[in-house]
């Protein structure tokens, strides 16, 4: 597959994402008080930066786990076909649950993962997505806690990527191709 060049435009900073998530975190922190020990589930790959970030800042008793799970592969759109790769490792039965998102497109991926975690039956269950591109949505669902809404670009960074690239970068940026902006002969 060859991939087509393209120029990143950086969207959302570095330090606008930082601020965001100490004011994410005082929303956790409400919500979770006096939980004894909060499950922070990530879904990987996307949200790994996002949720390193997240339980730095977060004070709760937190314990990490992952899910994997997909829908683009190397993809610029959803198949809609959501494929869980790797499960969590431990049980959720009566826990606190936050299930970290790096963004919300069609909706069935965050949708799909809600309602296999709530048929294990957590004591609380909340979603926190660092993105949300509302007029993507295919699926009635809101993450209770959104970083930033975005308008329909295609993104990468801050842990979200382009076929497997780009998800070093500390900032959110538009990916455009330079080649579609040229004007038709």
């Amino acid at each position: 597959m060859t991939q087509r060049l393209y120029v990143i435009d950086e969207m959302i900073s570095a330090k606008a994402i930082a601020a965001r998530i100490e004011v994410l975190c005082h929303k956790i922190h409400t919500e979770f008080d006096g939980t004894d020990k909060l499950v922070v589930v990530g879904l990987l790959r996307g949200s790994f930066i996002f949720i390193a970030d997240l339980v730095r800042e977060l004070t709760l008793p937190v314990e990490v786990d992952f899910l994997e799970v997909s829908s683009y592969g190397d993809a610029m759109q959803s198949s809609r076909e959501v494929r869980i790769l790797k499960d969590l490792r431990g049980q959720i039965e009566g826990r606190d649950v936050l299930v970290v998102e790096d963004i919300v497109d069609t909706g069935y991926t965050l949708s799909h993962v809600t309602n296999l975690l709530n048929s294990r039956n957590p004591a609380r269950l909340r979603t926190i997505a660092l993105l949300d591109k509302p007029s993507r949505r295919e699926v009635d669902f809101k993450a209770d806690w959104t970083g930033f809404e975005i308008p329909d670009e295609f993104v990468v960074g801050y842990g979200i990527d382009y076929a497997q690239r780009n998800r070093n970068l500390p900032y959110i940026g538009k990916v455009r191709f330079p080649d579609a902006d040229a004007p038709a002969e």
